[in-house]
């Protein structure tokens, strides 16, 4: 298999004023087609500057980000943007929906963005949608959909431009049970019928479990993971409501 994701010794520090406060030391990572990654740790630890690092959000103090083969370090600003629309797709718990647009007007963003025209765009929004189970539910706001269901639009955006890589930060973390099921479910299928990878950041061990490859982020660095190592995981996401870490 080939790589997806390639991450060579990957470090983030951030500084106020003359206070250093590291995150990610040295990181090694790779991710191969179609697989699904797990990273886990608790709040603080860096999971969220890992994504943004990933997905070519931020940049690192040090060391190399690859996808695809390519180094997106090496982009300007407006490369990295037109880059990230082409091959990446994110997902988060709060989902991040425009309140203002549809269903299918938010999952046809990413390619009006880049330049499709507005006809195209909605035919393959159209398409992703009822992939998801809601094709019945297009022309509704997010106001109108259930928690599942904005979070199913999501996933939905985050397919639509086909990334070769799928970055989730919490998917199912505002969810019951079933419904975070059902989302499982989702990803599972959408991964094994179109061989997105998907690095999936979660507190939920039991859905971790159920990735192909599980990692825990501890002191900057991943390692092999499994719920004998004691981690108590947080269920009140500190780290996702903080401005970095």
């Amino acid at each position: 298999m080939s790589k997806v994701l390639h991450c060579s010794q990957l470090s983030k520090s951030y500084f106020q004023g003359e206070i250093k406060t590291p995150v990610l030391d040295n990181l090694e990572l790779s991710v191969e087609k179609g697989e699904l990654l797990a990273i886990v740790g608790s709040s603080g630890c860096g999971k969220s500057t890992f994504l943004h690092l990933a997905g070519a959000l931020d940049l690192p103090s040090s060391g190399e980000v690859f996808i695809n083969g390519t180094n997106i370090l090496t982009l300007s600003d407006k490369q990295r943007a037109v880059f990230r629309n082409q091959h990446i797709g994110f997902i988060y718990q709060f989902h991040h929906l425009m309140m203002e647009f549809t269903a299918l007007e938010n999952v046809a963003m990413p390619l009006m963005i880049r330049g499709d025209s507005p006809k195209q765009a909605m035919k393959a929004a159209n398409e992703v949608l009822a992939q998801v189970g809601l094709a019945h539910r297009s022309h509704h706001r997010p106001s109108e959909l259930s928690g599942g269901e904005r979070q199913r639009t999501a996933i939905a955006r985050a397919l639509v431009t086909k990334p070769a890589l799928i970055l989730a930060d919490e998917p199912t973390g505002n969810l019951d049970s079933d419904t975070a099921e059902q989302i499982y479910q989702l990803i599972r299928q959408l991964n094994k019928n179109v061989q997105t990878s998907f690095v999936v950041v979660t507190h939920d061990i039991a859905l971790a479990m159920r990735m192909d490859r599980q990692l825990k982020l501890d002191h900057g660095k991943l390692t092999p993971f499994t719920p004998a190592q004691g981690y108590v995981p947080n269920t009140h996401n500190e780290e996702d409501q903080a401005s970095h870490v």
